[in-house]
């Protein structure tokens, strides 16, 4: 029995259609029941036979810091793939990322130890993975992890969570750790991430900024998850980004898939630095909730550069071109629109 926790969020509702595609046994968690649907919208996109591969699924209920639902969501658990987590980059929001991301993950962890789980799959992110000093420089898995950085409350609660994964291989717990990019798929629209973004450039973004990130699209993240999870690889944590952009080159290429008008305007380095304060200065007076923190606004103009030849070569694995999913992503969000 394979346990997945997050099977209602974008990474997990994938990789569910991809393990029951394979005639796996499939449990998932789940926090919110009406998340399910979205969960049977995914599997709509890539069968006919949606229904019957969704009713396939064991459901149970529970969160990641409520320790008796865990007990029960382990039990005839082999192979476990951890894609539960609090994605936010508003900094009052620290308390809430701590207790799901790391509190929740070492309530994993434990249960991983206790149940003498086979293997562990973590879903991490590149948040999670140091940056060079140099913009020649690539990232990669080994790059160190700076301690006295300004990092985002997100990053920071990442990197703690792969510290409880990390404690639990030494505890005898075989494990795999992913670090995506940016992540492009289909069924979250609104939901933060990628999908929230593909909606606001549908919409009309005004402003673009010069930084560079590494983007993937989740067909590859879910295949490569369940290659590294059949091998006889453990201990290892690996990059997945297809290919580096530009903040400019992303919103341009979505643009055009959605055959809108990319943006025209450049957020600078000072416009960013008006804008956190300004952004701040309204959460404090009004209330109103963060859009941009003085560490996302460094993060959308850097440029970060990530290496993915650690899992090329290790699963001889090619990742799909960004122009190609891009397009794919994009035909599923104007069929959601019709």
């Amino acid at each position: 029995m394979i346990l997945v926790t997050g099977g209602t969020g974008l990474v997990g509702s994938h990789l569910l259609y991809n393990l029951i595609s394979q005639n796996k046994k499939v449990r998932a968690l789940y926090r919110r029941k009406h998340k399910i649907d979205l969960v049977k919208h995914v599997f709509s996109y890539y069968s006919g036979e949606h229904e019957a591969l969704f009713n396939a699924i064991e459901w149970v209920e529970g969160d990641l810091n409520d320790v008796p639902a865990l007990e029960k969501a382990f039990e005839n658990v082999t192979h476990v793939y951890h894609a539960a987590a609090f994605v936010s980059f508003e900094p009052d929001k620290y308390r809430q990322l701590r207790k799901i991301n790391i509190e929740g993950t070492a309530n994993i962890v434990n249960l991983c130890i206790a149940h003498k789980i086979q293997k562990l799959c973590y879903v991490s992110s590149v948040a999670a993975v140091g940056h060079t000093q140099q913009l020649d420089d690539l990232i990669t898995e080994e790059t160190s992890w700076n301690k006295e950085e300004d990092h985002s409350v997100y990053a920071i609660t990442k990197y703690g969570a792969e510290i409880e994964v990390w404690r639990g291989t030494q505890e005898g717990v075989d494990t795999v750790i992913v670090n995506p990019g940016v992540i492009l798929g289909p069924g979250y629209w609104r939901s933060g991430g990628s999908g929230s973004l593909i909606t606001k450039i549908y919409k009309g973004m005004l402003y673009y900024t010069q930084g560079v990130a590494g983007y993937v699209d989740i067909w590859d993240v879910t295949q490569a998850m369940t290659q590294l999870m059949d091998s006889d690889i453990k201990n290892e944590r690996f990059i997945l980004v297809s290919e580096n952009l530009s903040f400019r080159d992303f919103q341009t290429k979505v643009a055009n898939a959605l055959n809108v008008a990319p943006a025209k305007k450049e957020a600078t380095k000072l416009i960013l630095e008006i804008g956190w304060r300004l952004d701040w200065l309204n959460h404090k007076l009004r209330g109103k909730r963060r859009k941009l923190s003085k560490q996302l606004a460094k993060t959308v103009n850097s440029k970060r550069f990530f290496d993915n030849s650690k899992v090329k070569s290790a699963l001889s694995f090619e990742f799909a071109r960004i122009d190609e999913s891009i397009t794919k992503v994009g035909g599923y969000f104007l069929k959601d629109l019709e």
